[in-house]
């Protein structure tokens, strides 16, 4: 039984990896039509919504039914626990990018200097910063290896100030030119939204670590 459970266990966990490419490419794309003013793009990344939700209540069920078969112990549980938060985590994550995909609707305009606000608020960079957070978790989890998030601590902290200067830039702009204000206002949405992900994968790199440890910490 043993023998069966890790081999259900290993294909679900290949199949939560998937999950996490679909909802890390609703979050990327996402933030490329942010950057690009591309309302193609965002529609398709609120299309892929409906799949993300298939996933994440699929792979639930099916961890949940593989504790009632086997009813695990030890690593073997740490892991299912572990599986579980990354299904969580990327199921919100995904959500992010699709909470972007409808800034971009939103806020779509043909004019350059709308546009380039994307960029003057620094969110393109935000936004890689988070990935690469979202992508050394997602590894960790796969290789069960805790050098991916040896550093994750200071990673968020580098998003969190991030943020704190996304929101005060946005603040002047909004005063120097109040036609900006509800576009602002949207930006600085998607700069949360972008530090919720970046915790997100810390509370994937905090199970990461229980998994391989046993022990329990908080990564903020």
């Amino acid at each position: 039984m043993s023998e069966k459970f890790h081999a259900e266990l290993a294909g679900k966990k290949k199949q939560i990896l998937v999950m996490s490419a679909h909802s890390r490419s609703m979050l990327r794309d996402s933030m490329v039509a942010l950057e690009r003013n591309d309302l193609r793009l965002a529609e398709s990344v609120k299309k892929r919504k409906e799949e993300l939700t298939h996933l994440n209540e699929t792979l639930e069920e099916e961890i949940y039914r593989l504790i009632a078969l086997y009813q695990p112990v030890a690593r073997d549980m740490r892991m299912i626990v572990c599986s579980l938060k990354v299904i969580a985590a990327n199921e919100r994550i995904g959500r992010y990018g699709k909470d972007i995909a409808n800034v971009v609707i939103k806020t779509i305009n043909n004019e350059t200097k709308y546009t380039d606000l994307v960029t003057a608020l620094s969110l393109p960079h935000m936004g890689d910063l988070v990935l690469s957070m979202i992508d050394d978790a997602l590894r960790g989890y796969e290789l069960e290896d805790l050098t991916y998030i040896s550093h994750h601590s200071e990673r968020d902290d580098r998003v969190d100030a991030l943020r704190h200067t996304i929101f005060r830039e946005g603040i002047t702009y909004m005063m120097e030119d109040p036609r900006l204000i509800t576009r602002c206002t949207n930006y600085l949405m998607v700069a949360r939204y972008l530090e919720r992900c970046a915790d997100h994968s810390c509370k994937i790199a905090e199970k990461v670590y229980y998994l391989v440890t046993g022990e329990r910490i908080e990564i903020k």
